[in-house]
């Protein structure tokens, strides 16, 4: 036996004549080379024989009552699951318009009859190594689309590192920079306002001691408005207690947000990751008219343990997409996913959570935008991808809020939305997700 023959010992072909010593022939010729072989004597029975089980090659006659080799090659190849397979006609007709007639319906070769033995096993050979090549390349392209894919993911999460790298270290700045100087100002205040009020007594002795002061104090008197800055001095000290602490406010909010000076993995309270994400976006959400109104209901959800900054990106992934859609609303009022209550449309977003049944912790954000088109929602957590005119947005957000709720914490993220009626993002998070936690981190020691 030849190494060919060897190399195509288990080919299956099935051979498709209505002339019983055609296929005795062909049967005994290929049987001996090696080869697995079915019989069918007409259209009907190969196309069963098909059906059952798909041959690696099939050898086909053209003139067959009911069903010529034609009709029998066009209905292989109309079907996907068949559409593969090679044929090669078996014929008499040595024509020049029959053989094109055959190319035409998908043949992948011709032999004419009376055959010879050589010739046949060679075209047959011929046509399992081109098949064996095509399969390799099918596999060879699914592992280049794999890897362009797995290239795709690495880029994201090192996009997603390296904007909380700079993030931390932005934070970090600000808190450095700004809480000196704060404290500072909160700590003067007290001593500052006591200062001020004995002054202020001070000077209330004087007008009760001296009743009648000189024309040049009056005048004095006049010019700074004694009476006012007596009332208002210490409103303007409150005011800037107030300012103060509203800066420490925003300060503690970023620390939160980026869980400075804390471990990766933390057990920590969702909704103060909510809050401190919502007070960093208040901006946003207070410069548009009418601004965009914050509606929440908080449910009774246990602490959990999980990769707090990240889930924190995802909530500013996810509450900055719902201020852009809400923003569309303003910037384009008579597009048709225009939310239809346009008068008296309030901009909305409402964020909810809860504890399932299953014992995941759940959070929805929900905006009553423009919404989102079905084309687009089978792609949105895809890397790159973007609804956004090009340049205003890098299709990473919600690619890398899927990578942090699905893979890093075993959880899942999605959507369900539709034009006009605005978009409900879901998180859902095992309420005990230390274990997830705990892979992950075992699948990182791993591999590194």
């Amino acid at each position: 036996m030849s190494n060919n023959s060897i190399h195509h010992l288990k080919a299956d072909i099935l051979v498709v004549d209505d002339t019983p010593n055609n296929i005795r022939l062909l049967s005994k010729m290929l049987i001996e080379q090696g080869y697995n072989v079915r019989k069918a004597l007409n259209g009907q029975m190969a196309l069963v024989a098909i059906q059952t089980t798909l041959p690696d090659l099939i050898l086909l006659d053209i003139n067959m009552p009911e069903m010529s080799g034609y009709e029998v090659c066009e209905q292989i190849k109309k079907n996907p699951r068949t559409s593969a397979i090679p044929i090669i006609f078996l014929s008499a007709l040595d024509d020049a318009m029959d053989k094109v007639k055959a190319f035409q319906a998908g043949a992948a070769d011709y032999i004419t009859k009376p055959f010879y033995l050589e010739e046949v096993l060679a075209r047959i050979q011929n046509q399992l190594t081109i098949k064996r090549l095509q399969t390799q390349l099918q596999d060879r392209n699914k592992e280049l689309q794999q890897a362009l894919t797995d290239l795709k993911t690495a880029q994201a999460q090192l996009v997603q590192k390296e904007k909380m790298i700079a993030l931390g270290q932005m934070v970090a700045g600000i808190a450095h920079e700004i809480n000196n100087p704060i404290s500072f100002i909160a700590g003067n205040l007290a001593p500052a306002r006591s200062y001020i009020q004995a002054m202020l007594y001070l000077i209330n002795q004087y007008q009760q001691e001296y009743p009648n002061p000189t024309p040049a104090i009056r005048a004095a008197v006049a010019a700074v408005d004694l009476d006012f800055l007596s009332l208002d001095l210490p409103k303007l000290l409150n005011s800037i207690q107030v300012g103060v602490e509203r800066i420490r406010t925003i300060i503690l909010a970023l620390r939160i947000f980026s869980r400075l000076d804390e471990a990766a993995i933390k057990c920590v309270d969702i909704h103060q990751g909510i809050d401190s994400t919502l007070l960093l976006l208040e901006h946003r959400l207070q410069q548009r008219n009418p601004s965009i109104n914050i509606v929440k209901n908080y449910g009774r959800i246990p602490s959990i343990v999980c990769y707090a900054s990240q889930l924190n990106q995802v909530f500013l992934n996810l509450l900055t997409n719902a201020i852009e859609a809400l923003e569309q609303v303003e910037t384009h009022p008579f597009q048709e996913t225009q939310p239809s209550d346009a008068e008296n449309y309030q901009p909305t977003i409402w964020i909810t959570t809860a504890l399932t049944a299953e014992n995941n912790v759940q959070i929805r954000i929900k905006d009553n935008g423009p919404g989102i088109t079905e084309a687009a929602q089978s792609r949105l957590f895809d890397p790159f991808f973007t609804t956004k005119p090009v340049g205003e947005g890098k299709g990473l957000g919600l690619a890398v809020s899927y990578e942090i709720v699905v893979e890093k914490h075993q959880g899942q993220l999605t959507c369900q939305s539709s034009p006009g009626q605005g978009a409900e993002f879901v998180i859902e998070v095992p309420a005990d997700a230390s274990r997830a936690v705990e892979s992950d981190t075992l699948k990182l020691k791993i591999s590194s």
